[in-house]
């Protein structure tokens, strides 16, 4: 699955993805519903350096949380647009936002999280991973994804 390439609304910022993500989260909180005024944002885990910066210039700008985390956006400097998130300044690793890719279907999520807080009308697929908060990665995660994100933040991190 390499080579899927996205971009911003306006087409100023453009990327391809290198790999395969680690990991997609359909995040249900309520910080994501209010950062991207929508019902829930899915993010696609991946190594920074695994994504190409085609074209353009991404700001960043630091969101508040409840949580107290540092979370720093990456936006479009034209059009505003996310196109990735970096939650507790790790910048080592991304939340690629996956609705950005040009085939917005490409990455579906492998897991739906903090559940507690998603809006009433949303229903899940059959057979979808849903955690009321967060999920034991040893469990959910694969055995190359786990590596992956060993080798990126060191171990137990």
């Amino acid at each position: 699955m390499t080579g899927l390439e996205g971009g911003c609304a306006c087409g100023a910022v453009r990327y391809r993805l290198k790999s395969r993500p680690m990991f997609v989260h359909c995040c249900h909180c309520s910080d994501c519903q209010r950062q991207v005024g929508s019902a829930f944002v899915v993010n696609a885990l991946i190594e920074t350096d695994r994504v190409e910066i085609l074209q353009g210039q991404t700001v960043r700008i630091t969101m508040p949380t409840d949580s107290g985390r540092p979370h720093d956006t990456h936006r479009c400097a034209a059009c505003g647009t996310t196109i990735w998130s970096d939650y507790g300044r790790r910048e080592v690793l991304m939340f690629l936002r996956a609705t950005t890719l040009d085939d917005r279907a490409a990455l579906p999520p492998d897991v739906h999280i903090f559940t507690r807080s998603k809006l009433p009308w949303v229903r899940f697929p059959e057979g979808a991973r849903v955690f009321d908060i967060y999920y034991d990665m040893q469990a959910e995660w694969p055995p190359e994804s786990l590596a992956r994100r060993e080798a990126l933040l060191g171990p137990g991190r």
